[in-house]
């Protein structure tokens, strides 16, 4: 999986995946050559291999070992994860979304590994028992469309999506879309808490956040839910709620196209020629999570924007982990953090090959980017949850 060797490296995690479908055993290399897989050798592997256009080697038992034993050393920072079961994975998106509005949808069949959508109505009747692993798509849990009112409120798609909304409210027994986007929140909050991975991207991650902190109360204007907001509601914010994020402030104006200032995206000073963010060196003996999800052949990502594009450094919570960062800039990218028994990862921005994606532009064709560093890091994250879970040292 280095930089050097590997012609394909999306449709190898592909392969991962579908060599654990077979209930085989697959072992994760962290920091060894890009964060290679040490697959056992068959013939049926090497030809889905070849039919994906994914570069392997043949090694042998005593080289595998010895590249083990090196692994192994304790002057490498290096470790050997067994991954030991395909994870079921779930989308969250809305019935009729276009697969290429989402990176991780284009992803996932990008690299051949197997999906099911669900929403609100599936999360609701605890469908999410289920699965292993559970996307956000980039929704709006704080029941205000977006934030889309100024620019599209005339457009046909924002009038259908906010009529639907509402159906789908009223159909659930909600007599507003944010009440009922808030237990959908809560159920995926109750999903984690019990052990299920949850990886976000763009706005769906700070809204996620803001609606778990804004329990009780009423953020949003007329022109979203029919009547006013709570007064001085900012006040009322309870941020001990939230998973990632801290002391942020609210963007009240229903006109501006920003939920709160957690959001970088009209604070950064950043051109695109410039626009990189740098994946942090984790210790893999020790830290085998973290290691795992920045696992790459380069440690310098080219960054790419959103509704939700980075992070406010000082408003993330002191026990979230901050993976990938723009120094310079004071912003965070890439976040992850630990939530009763499950895991949670935050990742800002819409389409890591798409530097400014817009509602309407065309999709992204992965097959011009096999080997996406951006990319790669959603990957990391869905093979995660096969990883065997290693006692932790005392």
């Amino acid at each position: 999986m280095d930089a050097e060797t590997q012609k394909n490296h999306l449709k190898a995690y592909g392969i991962t995946y579908w060599t654990l479908d077979k209930q085989l055993k697959v072992q994760w290399l962290l920091n060894y050559r890009g964060g290679s897989f040490l697959l056992p050798d068959s013939e049926e592997i090497q030809r889905e291999c070849q039919i994906r256009g994914v570069s392997f080697e043949v090694i042998s038992d005593a080289k595998a070992a010895s590249i083990l034993e090196e692994i192994s050393s304790p002057s490498k920072n290096m470790d050997a994860v067994v991954l030991e079961k395909a994870p079921k994975i779930a989308v969250y998106t809305p019935k009729g979304k276009l697969p290429w509005d989402d990176a991780v949808t284009m992803v996932l069949s990008y690299a051949e590994i197997p999906y099911e959508t669900i929403y609100d109505e599936e999360v609701l009747s605890d469908t999410l028992l289920l699965y292993d692993w559970l996307h956000l798509h980039h929704e709006d849990f704080t029941g205000q469309y977006g934030k889309f009112y100024r620019a599209y409120r005339t457009a046909a798609w924002y009038i259908q999506e906010k009529k639907d909304a509402e159906a789908l409210a009223a159909k659930l027994g909600y007599s507003k879309v944010s009440e009922q986007k808030l237990d959908v929140a809560l159920k995926i909050r109750d999903y984690v808490i019990g052990g299920g991975f949850m990886f976000a991207m763009c706005s769906a991650t700070d809204s996620f956040d803001i609606a778990l902190s804004a329990q009780g109360v009423d953020i949003c204007e007329p022109m979203f839910d029919g009547d006013a907001s709570d007064p001085n509601y900012q006040s009322k914010i309870d941020y001990s709620k939230t998973f990632a994020f801290t002391d942020f402030t609210l963007e009240q104006n229903p006109n501006v196209y920003e939920f709160s200032s957690i959001d970088m995206t009209q604070k950064r000073q950043i051109p695109k020629t410039t626009d990189y963010f740098t994946l942090m060196d984790f210790s893999a003996k020790w830290d085998p999570i973290p290691t795992m999800l920045c696992q790459n052949h380069t440690a310098l990502v080219k960054g790419f924007m959103g509704q939700t594009t980075s992070y406010t450094r000082d408003e993330i919570k002191s026990n979230v982990l901050v993976m990938g960062e723009n120094k310079t800039n004071g912003e965070a990218k890439y976040i992850h953090g630990i939530k009763g028994k499950g895991f949670f990862t935050f990742y800002g921005g819409h389409d890591p090959e798409d530097y400014t994606h817009k509602v309407g532009d065309p999709k992204t064709e992965l097959e011009l980017y096999p080997t996406s560093p951006g990319y790669r890091l959603i990957l990391n994250n869905v093979l995660f949850p096969a990883a065997r879970k290693k006692k932790q040292k005392t």
